[in-house]
């Protein structure tokens, strides 16, 4: 009788532990979310970009839904304007006759429910690859692939990389910055290691040149994050702010970046 005397009050314990409880979390009205990425792969005209828009969901919520009717339009310093148009209620707004230019500053401007955003950015160049390298052994388990893309950084610049590693055996790209304040004008190289991809996989690599202060985004952003978040556009421990603001009205300042950049992108196959 003893035993039941405590086993009895645990048993009640247990019980209770599982009443659902309701969290009641401050809400506020959806911000834009935009996701502005200009980017112009080697060998291509790079005519052809998209700007996707969407609005911030409560904390729970799995729905993203797409920002609709907005008008948006990129303009270049020669005063040459390129619009996009938004398909069907996607919330993605394309344009086929976008010019790209290295080095020259482009203006996006973006009119949603009555109020103007807007951001500036410098279209950046990158390297191309010189070699991919493979090794085996990296990992926890010591089972690992490890892939080195090698690229040589320009002397007497300073430059940042984003690189982004893409494969069907990954739910989401692999991404990462990188900048040359120590290598300035050496080989460097983007690191990918995961033990998901196996022999035969395909891995998609892709670097692309950016600025300071998408490079310093990014870095925030990925500290925030790891493999099992979902991506660096779910949901994040604190708000990080981009390069776009509203003209309107200071407070109701949106998420998302604007970024242009030259990327060259190469696929492997794990041997």
């Amino acid at each position: 009788m003893k035993t039941l005397k405590y086993i009895l009050p645990l048993f009640i314990l247990i019980l209770a532990c599982e009443e659902p409880i309701e969290v009641d979390l401050n809400t506020e009205n959806p911000r834009l979310v935009i996701d502005a990425s200009i980017n112009w792969k080697k060998g291509t005209s790079g005519n052809q970009q998209s700007i996707k828009l969407t609005l911030t969901s409560p904390y729970f919520s799995n729905v993203i839904s797409p920002a609709n009717n907005a008008v948006v339009s990129i303009t270049d310093q020669n005063s040459n304007t390129f619009s996009f148009i938004e398909e069907g209620t996607s919330g993605i707004y394309s344009c086929d006759n976008f010019n790209c230019s290295i080095g020259s500053t482009y203006y996006l401007t973006i009119l949603y429910q009555d109020e103007i955003y807007t951001a500036q950015e410098t279209f950046t160049a990158v390297s191309s690859f010189d070699f991919i390298e493979q090794f085996e052994g990296a990992g926890f388990s010591g089972e690992d692939y490890e892939i080195k893309a090698y690229f040589t950084d320009p002397e007497n610049e300073t430059n940042f990389y984003f690189f982004e590693f893409e494969s069907d055996a990954l739910s989401i790209p692999e991404l990462g910055v990188y900048e040359d304040r120590f290598t300035n004008g050496n080989q460097m190289f983007g690191y990918f290691s995961d033990e998901e991809v196996t022999e035969g996989n395909n891995l998609i690599i892709r670097n692309y040149g950016i600025s300071e202060n998408f490079y310093n985004y990014m870095f925030v952003l990925l500290q925030q994050n790891n493999s099992e978040s979902g991506g660096p556009f779910e949901t994040q421990p604190a708000t990080v702010r981009g390069n776009c603001i509203n003209k309107t009205n200071s407070t109701n300042y949106p998420l998302g970046f604007f970024r242009l950049s030259e990327v060259d992108e190469a696929v492997y196959t794990i041997e």
